[in-house]
């Protein structure tokens, strides 16, 4: 196997202390991260050795995303590092690379330098567990980032704290086979690997963005975390790093866990869109394009050109970045699948980039046919409407919407459309058909500061509340409305602290009784959770119910779970978690009350 698999440290490399990291007021915050909050768009790459299996061990296909194909297989450390002496990518073409992403749109790019089996794709000085081993024996890193900075894309690096195969890193694996160190692993033996291998990347490269991962395991702490940023920032001040360095990191989703100090530049939603975003927060969700991170030769689950455009324009009208995954082959070669789609994305950035780059979160919580970002003008506020669902009666209703539209048209065209403002709020009426399959765009220009009024649900005629998960707001971190007519939920309610809401007009009679009816789905793996409907506050304004397992998360079942007394004035029903035994409380479709029949006014 040649040299150790890592070479002894020529001196221990210590991070600066926490108190050493270098102030920074707000304007240089801003001034420092105002490239990245424009760019919008960047291109993930999740490549390494595991390319080579390619989701498979000895024949059979290893369950899991590709990169961790050692970890889900149980792979003997001492067979996985074979694997290099088989990461040979004649066809990887670091320009066609850099190219690509700059016809995508993408206005940065982050390629994994190391992930969490260690291997990197430059050649270490801290072991040779990297391209060494490999046949072709170069630098990787290198003439991608040349070729980043040819096509005006910013390069960015991912960086693994967790590795599998290194000798001092503990939790250490039952099947890291590798010889272990005298005397144990040393874990801050390992941490001052980590500095080291972070200050080779940092001046070899000078990312733009610094990615952390792998942060989880209990031994990397906070403290850890803090004096890693502290280092990178005094190699280089102006690195935007990630919250994942640290360990404020709440699961998937990204966010903050209550109590741990929060480090890094942006939070980092993975596979998901924060309902309502996270106003006052850089954030930047990080999304396959398929099912997996690392190349795996089976997954053909594509998701479409429409759907990525889409979950763009979703994430940017809530004030976040999109990054978004390919996983290149072995050979170096990045799935045609993945092409065909970035260069799709591109071609519809073409027209409407403007609508994208640059922009901010939009004033509207939900609009019932797209999304909407917007952007500062000297009297007002352009507001960049894209219409999903092109309305049949030709009306975009900006619900809620208290300013006036001085003038609208259709992005990539010189087509005027026409404003109605005889209503409460503007109406736009467009003519003809879609001019994009993905997203038309209404370029609408706003008088003044755009406000945007709540916008209460009213009772039907019988005087009946059919409440919505797609008219629902959402308060917590996990829970999340669902579209699709198999979903059109809320659902990932995997946080018991998270509730549901809709605001409503309180009916015109005083208080009376209304039976609950609920329409939901809930796996058999996880019911019993016990949720509550309340429309105001004592006994007699709540009903409990526990959520019973319908036979599966797509399929809905409507039951009535009682009867409530809606109070005078309240203008508020609310479905919060009273407990949850399980993973999650269940898939939300409706909430309809209905008043008894004859009920006389409680008094």
């Amino acid at each position: 196997m040649g040299r150790n698999l890592f070479a002894p440290l020529a001196a221990l490399l210590l991070a600066a202390p926490a108190a050493a990291q270098h102030a920074e007021t707000a304007a240089q915050r801003d001034e420092r991260m105002q490239w990245w909050r424009e760019a919008r768009f960047g291109l993930f790459i999740h490549w390494g050795v595991y390319a080579v299996a390619a989701g498979e061990w000895e024949g059979k296909r290893v369950p899991g995303v590709g990169e961790w194909i050692m970890e889900n297989g149980r792979i003997p450390a001492s067979r996985y590092v074979t694997l290099a002496e088989k990461f040979a990518p004649r066809r990887y073409d670091p320009a066609a690379w850099a190219a690509l992403a700059r016809e995508a749109g993408c206005r940065y790019m982050v390629i994994t330098s190391r992930h969490h089996d260690g291997f990197c794709l430059w050649d270490t000085k801290q072991g040779d567990w990297d391209v060494t081993r490999t046949p072709l024996k170069r630098d990787l890193l290198r003439p991608l980032k040349d070729a980043c900075d040819r096509e005006g894309v910013r390069f960015g690096l991912y960086y693994s704290i967790m590795d599998w195969t290194h000798p001092h890193y503990t939790p250490r694996r039952a099947w890291n086979d590798l010889p272990a160190p005298e005397g144990g692993p040393r874990f801050e033996t390992f941490v001052s690997s980590v500095h080291a291998q972070v200050e080779e990347i940092v001046r070899n490269y000078d990312p733009a963005v610094l990615w952390f991962d792998g942060e989880w395991e209990s031994t990397w702490t906070t403290e850890h975390g803090v004096a890693l940023e502290s280092h990178v920032r005094t190699l280089k001040p102006s690195i935007i790093v990630n919250n994942r360095v640290g360990k404020a990191r709440e699961g998937m989703a990204g966010l903050s866990r209550p109590g741990e100090r929060a480090v890094g530049d942006f939070g980092t939603p993975e596979q998901e869109v924060p309902g309502r975003g996270l106003p006052g927060v850089d954030w930047e969700t990080c999304m396959t394009m398929n099912d997996t991170w690392g190349f795996v030769r089976a997954d053909t689950n594509w998701k479409s050109s429409t759907t990525l455009v889409r979950t763009l324009v979703d994430v940017a009208s809530k004030g976040g970045n999109f990054l978004l995954n390919v996983g290149p082959t072995a050979e170096g070669e990045i799935p045609q699948a993945s092409v065909d789609r970035l260069r799709d994305m591109g071609a519809w950035l073409k027209v409407h980039g403007e609508s994208i780059y640059g922009t901010h979160a939009g004033p509207f919580n939900k609009l019932a046919w797209g999304r909407c970002t917007q952007r500062a003008s000297p009297n007002g506020a352009t507001l960049y409407l894209h219409v999903f669902d092109w309305p049949a009666d030709n009306r975009l209703e900006l619900t809620g919407l208290e300013n006036t539209i001085r003038r609208a048209r259709i992005l990539g065209t010189d087509a005027a459309v026409e404003i109605d403002s005889r209503g409460p709020w503007p109406v736009l009426r467009v003519s003809g058909s879609p001019t994009n399959p993905h997203a038309t765009v209404v370029v609408a220009d706003c008088v003044g500061t755009p406000k945007v009024a709540a916008v209460r649900l009213k009772p039907d005629a019988e005087g009946a509340f059919a409440l919505h998960a797609r008219d629902a707001e959402v308060s917590g971190h996990a829970a999340r409305y669902e579209s699709g007519p198999e979903r059109d939920c809320i659902g990932f309610w995997t946080d018991a602290r998270d509730s549901v809401y809709w605001p409503v007009e309180a009916p015109a009679r005083g208080a009376a009784r209304y039976t609950v009816e609920i329409t939901y789905a809930c796996d058999p793996s996880t019911p019993g959770a016990t949720f509550a409907v309340e429309v105001g506050e004592g006994p007699r304004s709540r009903v409990q119910a526990v959520v019973q397992d319908t036979g599966g998360w797509g399929n809905f079942v409507a039951a009535s779970i009682g009867t409530i007394v809606w109070p005078r004035g309240a203008d508020r029903v609310t479905v919060r978690v009273v407990n949850k035994p399980g993973n999650a409380v269940m898939n939300l479709r409706s909430v309809r009350l209905v008043p008894v029949r004859d009920d006389k006014e409680i008094r």
